[in-house]
């Protein structure tokens, strides 16, 4: 699944036109390094976001094509943010 779109579904960005531009802007790092918007997001993957002055630090867990607001929360684990 591309980055952008896991973004959106997971809910860590609510808009995934933001999760683009987030990418483009280089403020989402996978694994420590800048990824664009069309990253194959995998199991294990770390992301990093940054959110203006707070940083946002989580696991990817499992990859759904469409998410609940209830089941969305159990598609990563939050390290730190």
């Amino acid at each position: 699944m591309r980055l952008d779109k896991y973004l959106k579904v997971s809910r860590l960005i609510k808009r995934r036109t933001v999760a683009n531009e987030a990418c483009d802007a280089g403020r989402v790092l996978v694994n420590g390094k800048p990824a664009r918007a069309s990253y194959d997001v995998k199991q294990g993957d770390i992301l990093e976001i940054q959110f203006g002055s707070r940083e946002l630090k989580a696991e990817v867990l499992e990859i759904n094509e469409y998410a609940t607001k209830d089941n969305a929360a159990a598609m990563y684990r939050m390290i730190s943010g």
